[in-house]
C-alpha cells in the first residue's frame, strides 16, 4: 500500500496553531470542525495522535487526516 502524497501548504509565518492550520490546509471548513476533528482524535501530527487545538506547528511537520498528508513550508 502507497502512501498519500503530502501537500505542501506555504505559510508566511510560523509558527501556526494546529486549528488554523486543518482550516488553511482545507481538513476543516471551520473552527469547530477542526475542534470535533482533534476531539475524535483523527488528526495525527508526526505520527502521533493531537488533540490540542493550539499545538504549534513548524516547517516540515506532517499533519495527517484520515489518507490526506499536508505540512507547512515557508511561503516562497
Amino acid at each position: 500500500m502507497s502512501r498519500a502524497p503530502i501537500d505542501d501548504v506555504p505559510l508566511s509565518g510560523e509558527p501556526i496553531r494546529l486549528g488554523q492550520f486543518l482550516k488553511l490546509a482545507g481538513f476543516a471548513d471551520d473552527g469547530s470542525q477542526a475542534k470535533e476533528l482533534l476531539e475524535a482524535e483523527e488528526v495525527l501530527v508526526n505520527g502521533r495522535a493531537e488533540t490540542r487545538r493550539g499545538a504549534q506547528l513548524r516547517a516540515g511537520d506532517v499533519v495527517a487526516v484520515g489518507q490526506r498528508r499536508a505540512r507547512p513550508v515557508p511561503a516562497q
